[in-house]
């Protein structure tokens, strides 16, 4: 049997075992690489909004600077649920009927693909019937709640400021290029 530290250890990954994605090939970190995740970073520019953040790194990728030692940090985090509505069981069945079509058309058109007549019959059956279903599904799970959470909303993370931080050995260069520039600054708090 192979050592806990041998690249063959069940469930070890090597970087081979990894599909690549639209976004490039990712990896599993490995002490020999390049960027680590305790390598020291300084902030050059603090900004109330993200999109100034951002703003501001696309500057410095404008000017040639090596972004990928650059990183936006959001700070003083709050959890923020804003309240859309009540939630009564006739919206309930309302949502659900909702999904429940959604579902219907997926199944249907699944289905549809294997009729050989009248495959628009079998598609809007199968709605009609995830409409129903979701209805009878979404009008019970409100009612069971007991009224414990009659209201929709929706939940979001936000930040009070976002600093722009660049591995130390490049603090300098990005903080001068910033300097030079007049739109990113216009959001920065610092």
């Amino acid at each position: 049997m192979n050592a806990p530290d041998s690249p063959t250890w069940p469930g070890r990954f090597s970087r081979n075992d990894v599909a690549s994605g639209p976004a490039g090939k990712p990896g599993l970190p490995h002490a020999d690489d390049r960027r680590e995740l305790g390598r020291p970073m300084v902030t050059v520019a603090t900004y109330r909004d993200y999109s100034s953040a951002q703003r501001a790194v696309d500057y410095l990728s404008d000017r040639r600077f090596p972004v990928e030692h650059t990183s936006i940090v959001g700070t003083n985090l709050a959890l923020v649920e804003t309240v859309l509505g009540r939630l009564t069981t006739a919206r309930a069945a309302l949502t659900g009927a909702a999904a429940g079509a959604w579902f219907g058309l997926f199944i249907g058109l699944l289905f549809g693909i294997f009729t050989v007549t009248n495959w628009v019959s079998v598609v809007i059956t199968a709605v009609v019937i995830g409409a129903i279903w979701g209805a009878i599904f979404g009008g019970v799970a409100h009612g069971m709640s007991s009224g414990l959470r009659d209201f929709t909303s929706t939940t979001s993370l936000r930040a009070s400021e976002y600093a722009v931080n660049v591995d130390a050995d490049f603090a300098e260069q990005a903080r001068q290029l910033l300097a030079q520039s007049s739109a990113p600054a216009a959001g920065r708090s610092r």
